[in-house]
């Protein structure tokens, strides 16, 4: 329960600074958003995989699909950063901070359900 308690807590961390991003506030905020709202539901994912027979693999293609998601959100984020003329660079900042801490914190749940498996 804890990374997914983590998860919410970076979630509103990330998207908070995104929102005090003063003239870069719909490009932060759009990255932001994005990177929180996959994050979480990867999580979520992992999460409802966590009792399956075989966790480790489950979580695994929870993650795979999340990455699918994210690069599909990426693009269609940054041709709405592009179309409203706002800042890509903060888009991209903001995009990819919370993508790495996300990314790092779904391993180490991933990595936690290995090592409850084979308990």
């Amino acid at each position: 329960m804890k990374y997914p308690l983590a998860a919410a807590a970076l979630a509103a961390l990330f998207v908070g600074a995104a929102f005090a991003a003063g003239e870069y506030r719909f490009a932060a905020l759009v990255g932001a958003a994005i990177a929180s709202f996959t994050g979480l539901a990867a999580m979520a994912g992992i999460r409802l995989t966590a009792r399956t027979a075989k966790p480790v693999q489950a979580a695994l293609v929870v993650v795979a699909a999340g990455f699918l998601v994210r690069l599909i959100l990426l693009a269609l984020g940054t041709v709405a950063v592009v179309k409203a003329s706002a800042s890509v660079v903060a888009f991209v900042v903001a995009f990819f901070v919370p993508f790495f801490a996300f990314a790092a914190l779904e391993a180490a749940y991933v990595h936690s359900l290995r090592s409850a498996a084979s308990a």
